[in-house]
């Protein structure tokens, strides 16, 4: 039978993919114009506001200085993790992250996907000297050499499908991609910072977290982490198999303190808790908790060991990423 023998959490916040000189001062360009704020009650907001609301010495934090310590705190974080997803000799690794608009859109937005194809591809970077730093931050998640294909473990996935359809879940189904299409960023990531140079199959379960009106529950969220538990276990071949949820923590706008209070239930296992986060937290790039959600509960058997989290602060607004990559005992 199969085992889950390592889980993992990563960011996958345009800041990881962009360099030193844009945290110090490419933020402060483009955050303004962020139409997706919420404050940390929830609310829709905009920078203007939560600029008038930064407490006294906000601007202390987005120094070059400051920006500069946590950009080399978050390359560090992401060479760690790198380092455990290799070192845990995986057959198969599910990667659970959203999608936006990239496979999908809003005249057909399943609350969760699987796909099933025998490879999954990533497009080749498209960049001109011209290009803003943003673009060239994004096409980074992208292939520097042509689209690659990367292996997807099909059989594994395809009977993942039908099993949790069998136990109620309404899953989408994808065997392939359309002309011109390829994997989404919360995919690309992973597979360009942490497996780069490393054949190894991959899930991929998408979850809506963005786009309204059909996002799943934090309950839901926690049911399906807890379903891929159970088939896991149940699948008929001796495979090595990982899960690690890309996205999150708090973003557009840090929030320490839930970036903190999520941490501390991932260590102690506390399902009620993550399963009653109100949805008001999860918008706009928060959303992306969901993912740590369905992962926390896969690996509920596991216990964490390591976790880096990187108040990603970039604007006097407090306006960022709350980044964090974690890793849950891996067995051997």
């Amino acid at each position: 039978m199969a085992k889950l023998v390592a889980s993992f959490g990563s960011s996958h916040s345009i800041m990881l993919a962009s360099q030193r000189e844009d945290w110090q001062r490419g933020f402060l360009q483009i955050d303004p114009k962020n139409p997706y704020y919420y404050n940390r009650a929830g609310e829709k907001t905009d920078y203007d506001t939560l600029l008038a609301a930064a407490p006294p010495g906000a601007g202390e934090m987005v120094t070059p200085e400051k920006m500069s310590e946590r950009f080399d705190m978050a390359q560090a974080a992401m060479d760690e993790l790198r380092e455990r997803i290799h070192a845990a000799k995986l057959d198969v690794l599910i990667i659970v992250g959203d999608d936006q608009t990239e496979l999908f859109r809003n005249t057909n937005n399943p609350a969760f996907a699987i796909y099933y194809g025998h490879t999954i591809r990533n497009a080749k970077a498209v960049v001109t000297p011209k290009d803003h730093w943003t673009q060239r931050a994004r096409m980074w998640r992208q292939e520097p050499d042509g689209d690659k294909d990367y292996p997807v473990h099909h059989e594994m996935a395809r009977w993942m499908i039908r099993e949790l359809c069998d136990r109620d879940f309404d899953i989408a189904a994808m065997e392939g991609l359309e002309p011109g299409q390829f994997e989404g960023h919360a995919f690309s990531f992973i597979h360009r910072r942490y497996l780069a140079g490393k054949e190894l199959p991959v899930i991929p379960v998408i979850v809506n977290t963005f786009d309204p009106p059909n996002q799943p529950t934090p309950r839901r969220c926690s049911q399906l982490g807890a379903a891929l538990r159970t088939l896991v276990a149940a699948y008929p071949a001796d495979l090595r198999v990982g899960i690690l949820a890309s996205g999150g923590l708090s973003h557009f706008v840090v929030d320490e303190q839930l970036d903190h209070s999520i941490i501390e239930a991932l260590k102690t296992q506390n399902t009620e808790y993550l399963s009653s986060i109100h949805p008001k937290l999860l918008q706009a790039g928060s959303s992306e908790i969901r993912n740590w959600l369905v992962v926390a509960e896969a690996a509920k058997e596991l216990d964490m060991e390591w976790v880096s989290y990187v108040p990603g602060y970039r604007t006097p607004a407090l306006t960022g990423t709350g980044l964090c990559f974690a890793a849950w005992r891996t067995l051997f």
